[in-house]
């Protein structure tokens, strides 16, 4: 596991910008062939599940917090703690 991805933990979609949506993915990663599940607003409350590390960039397993039976991939670049 990452440092800082404990499972279990809140986030927050964060700095995907005010015209752009984080990308939830099927799989670590949208360039790597996974399908996008849906586009997540800043401010979009998560909560972590793992996180693992592919091709040199973190990328966390998610739920959403409000749809728990909505999850996948997305950057830990974009997220921070709630």
């Amino acid at each position: 596991m990452t440092t800082g991805c404990a499972a279990g933990s809140g986030a927050v979609v964060q700095s995907a910008g005010p015209n752009d949506l984080l990308k939830l993915c099927e799989g670590p990663g949208p360039g790597l062939g996974h399908a996008i599940i849906i586009g997540l607003p800043d401010g979009t409350r998560l909560t972590r599940r793992s996180c693992l590390t592919n091709d040199g960039k973190v990328w966390c397993r998610i739920s959403l917090a409000d749809r728990p039976s909505v999850s996948g991939y997305v950057s830990a670049d974009y997220l921070a703690p709630r």
